[in-house]
């Protein structure tokens, strides 16, 4: 696809309100991490015509250069490369920094961006550890930034709906909520750790994290199965579903979280749970989380997604395959709503970009607020100090401690490996 043609088919859906005045000349943008998805939002804020890519950044310069050549494909911008996301943002003036490293490096590059006086766009899930994700929250409330997380399920016209039909009472009173993924796979292959390509600055990208050998497994797409980097398929696929739940319903946390799970099956590098078990305790209902790496086929349904168990009957959110309605009653028929998802990676970027810019422009909080971001998060992160302390813990959401817990709460955040130092809260 061409510049011309790109531009022309950049459809953006109503579920917001439509961008209706460009800004007084374009937002100077900067990519922060130029791998696979966040070329993918950078495609949207150029399709978006309100964006000047002025900086492209990354630690692997095999990425960099893939990242510019779609640039070079879409636009005439003439965007600067960089190794160092600190260098950048003291050199180009950025307005828009668009943060899509691997997780553990969200906090830092995130914090930077609004301190050096850009709205910010950053992945999912927000952070490592809970007490970066108050850090980040504080940082964009202190200098007045909007920071809109990529939780693009909020702005998915199918998931909009759901919300409204769960909201309108036709499911009944739901008492429990499960939510899941079971993607195939197997034991896998365990490749042997060796040098790093060229290119690409292994150092600098482990970063705050801990420095250990590199393994191919592990990036370019790879590390959210590592856990020095990220946290498995609960803090990778968990944080949409439970975003969704939070979306629903009015409490802001859980009270109580249990988890249970091992790597049963997987005898690859990796290190994070192949299995996972999470059951939330909220004050009106409760709420379940699975998964597993293996055995996804169709003796289920659907593999992904939430169940809402209603008195009225259950209903299904789900990805791929829109939302349906089950009801209770066997004589009446199912309610469905197809997804609308846009391409490539059937996704809704397209949708959340154009929230985030109506919300610089309009001065408001944006959809996928870092608010909300930070909230989802939390419930991923939650799951997994209890999977990886093996007992249950009391949350207490308010202040953001585990009650009674010094062993838990010692894991709120983590070290950092020098230079680097855990963002203040």
């Amino acid at each position: 696809m061409n510049r011309r043609s790109f531009l022309r088919h950049g459809l953006v859906l109503s579920a917001f309100p439509a961008i209706h005045a460009q800004p007084r000349g374009k937002y100077r943008t900067a990519l922060i991490g130029s791998g696979w998805w966040g070329t993918n939002i950078l495609r949207e804020a150029i399709r978006s015509g309100a964006c000047q890519v002025v900086a492209l950044c990354d630690v692997d310069e095999n990425q960099l250069k893939t990242a510019l050549a779609e640039v070079n494909k879409l636009t005439s911008d003439q965007p600067k490369l960089y190794r160092d996301y600190r260098e950048l943002l003291a050199k180009e003036n950025v307005q828009i920094a668009i943060v899509a490293t691997p997780d553990h490096w969200h906090p830092l590059c995130t914090i930077a961006a609004i301190e050096a006086g850009a709205h910010v766009y950053v992945e999912k899930p927000i952070g490592h550890t809970i007490l970066e994700g108050r850090a980040m929250v504080n940082a964009a409330r202190a200098a007045r930034r909007v920071v809109q997380v990529g939780t693009h399920r909020r702005v998915s016209p199918h998931n909009i709906s759901a919300m409204k039909f769960l909201r309108s009472g036709a499911v009944g009173t739901i008492g429990m909520v499960r939510a899941f993924v079971h993607s195939a796979g197997g034991p896998g292959e365990r490749t042997p750790d060796s040098e790093p390509p060229p290119g690409l600055d292994w150092d600098f990208w482990c970063g705050p994290a801990p420095l250990r050998p590199f393994n191919k497994a592990i990036h370019p797409r790879g590390f959210r199965q590592f856990l020095d980097y990220a946290n498995g398929t609960l803090g990778d696929w968990g944080i949409h579903w439970f975003d969704q739940i939070l979306w629903w319903t009015e409490e802001k946390y859980p009270r109580r979280v249990f988890s249970t799970g091992g790597r049963f099956v997987r005898r690859d590098a990796s290190d994070a749970p192949d299995t996972q078990i999470v059951l939330y305790e909220f004050e009106s209902f409760r709420l379940s989380w699975e998964h597993r790496q293996y055995a996804g086929n169709h003796a289920e349904k659907t593999p992904l997604g939430c169940y809402f168990y209603g008195t009225n009957g259950t209903l299904h959110l789900g990805w791929r395959d829109g939302w349906t309605f089950y009801p209770a009653k066997a004589n009446e028929p199912p309610v469905h709503e197809d997804a609308r998802l846009n391409q490539p990676d059937d996704q809704n970027i397209a949708e959340s970009f154009a929230d985030f810019l109506e919300a610089i422009r309009t001065n408001r909080r944006p959809v996928s607020d870092i608010e909300t971001g930070h909230l989802a998060t939390n419930m991923s992160l939650l799951g997994m100090i209890s999977y990886k302390l093996g007992r249950s813990i009391v949350w207490d959401g308010e202040r953001e401690r585990i009650v009674g817990d010094p062993d838990a709460n010692a894991l709120l955040s983590r070290p950092y490996r020098a230079p680097w130092r855990y963002p203040s809260i």
